[in-house]
């Protein structure tokens, strides 16, 4: 299918690489599979061209930013899940450590101190959630590194081969 605009091939997602063209690239009346002459095209089409391909690494560099930063809010919303249980943990641990101390004092025999024990079982639960989701949390990166791996290399692909 050749494009109006421009009478060669709309190639849709499989555009000439940036700083060359590809055997693909054809002009009006060829067949595919033979390569236009470099001397045929003009700056005009070639500035579109590399105008296009931009934009369309520019838009796929988008893409893969907004992937990126999807895994890694999910990372944190895990972590602050477990802090938020870790703080559900915390005020289990300070009412029964609480009804415990009342219990211990008003019944020397046995019922405070097993209250007591539950209370420091709660104090477990809250200090292994607490440590889980700062763990977590400390493993999330808001840097979205593939992309900035790509599109650092982009300055170099817009370099003609020497």
């Amino acid at each position: 299918m050749t494009d109006p605009m421009t009478e060669r091939p709309n190639l849709g997602a499989t555009a000439a690489p940036v700083g060359g063209y590809s055997d693909d690239y054809t002009h009006a009346g060829s067949h595919v599979g033979q390569a236009r002459d470099p001397s045929d095209v003009s700056v005009g089409q070639l500035m579109g061209d590399i105008s296009r391909d931009l934009s369309t690494l520019m838009r796929q560099e988008l893409e893969l930013a907004k992937a990126e930063l999807k895994q890694e809010a999910a990372k944190a919303a895990q972590g602050a899940g477990m802090l938020g249980g870790a703080g559900l943990a915390g005020y289990f641990l300070v009412l029964f450590l609480s009804l415990a101390l009342a219990w211990a004092l008003s019944a020397p025999v046995g019922d405070g101190w097993a209250h007591l024990i539950v209370g420091v079982l709660w104090g477990l639960v809250a200090a292994t959630l607490f440590l889980l989701g700062r763990k977590r949390l400390q493993q999330v990166n808001p840097k979205p590194e593939q992309t900035v791996e790509t599109v650092s290399e982009i300055p170099s692909a817009l370099k003609p081969n020497a």
